[in-house]
């Protein structure tokens, strides 16, 4: 990922502008120059210079969003179903936001509720800034968002080896390994990018989650007894984590 801490800018207003769409998601480009206070000359100058630099991209409505590094697809084909992974976008806010709480309607996987709250509220998925690296990648059908994996880790120096994840498939894709994939995916993406360790906890009640986990190589670190309370019934929040490298 690209940080403006490790870049390098010839001039303020590059710095200026890429600092604010990093901060702010995906923006408008016509918002952006008026937030900034630019001309339409200068913005309109240093922008082309950051797309052409690989920094910033432009989507088709006009829009812009910093150029991930990882952008790659994988397709895969099981029993007649074709899937593919790849990073999620922008425009992917809705169709996440509803996968992840179609497929967590039975209230067994409390983060993942959570996260579909944070990003419906910001209306931005992608972060990378100097406070949080937020990262999603999507499995889709059809363009059709059916599963996710999220990775999320705070830029505090002393977390800054550690991100939380989450994954989850819409229960009609499940058993096609799409769970599996996302979950490389989003181990690959952590190790390319220097984490050491990945965690995520999940509720007592959700076992299918659990089991997932454990078979992939993931190790129970702690339980806290009735931690959650679902439906009037007290669950123990089990915390799991896996060691990269």
């Amino acid at each position: 990922m690209q940080f403006s801490d490790e870049l390098e800018f010839t001039h303020r207003d590059r710095k200026d502008i890429y600092e604010y769409i990093e901060r702010e998601g995906r923006v408008d480009a016509e918002d952006a120059r008026r937030a900034l206070n630019m001309s339409p000359e200068a913005f309109g100058h240093h922008a082309a210079v950051l797309r052409r630099d690989g920094i910033v991209t432009r989507d088709d409505d006009d829009r812009l969003r910093v150029a991930f590094d990882d952008e790659s697809e994988e397709t895969f084909v099981d029993e007649g179903l074709e899937v593919t992974i790849r990073q999620a976008r922008e425009d992917d806010l809705t169709g996440l936001v509803g996968a992840i709480r179609e497929a967590l309607a039975n209230k067994t996987y409390i983060e993942g509720e959570t996260i579909a709250d944070v990003v419906e509220s910001e209306n931005v998925l992608l972060r990378h800034n100097e406070l949080q690296s937020r990262m999603f990648f999507v499995a889709t059908v059809h363009g059709d968002v059916v599963g996710w994996v999220h990775l999320n880790a705070p830029e505090l120096e002393k977390l800054a080896h550690t991100a939380e994840l989450t994954v989850g498939v819409i229960d009609e894709y499940r058993g096609h390994g799409i769970g599996t994939k996302l979950l490389d995916r989003g181990v690959d993406w952590a190790l390319d990018n220097g984490y050491e360790k990945l965690y995520n906890s999940v509720p007592s009640s959700n076992q299918d989650a659990i089991d997932f986990l454990e078979n992939r190589g993931w190790d129970t670190e702690a339980v806290r007894e009735d931690h959650y309370k679902i439906d009037d019934e007290y669950a123990d929040e089990v915390m799991l984590a896996k060691v990269l490298g």
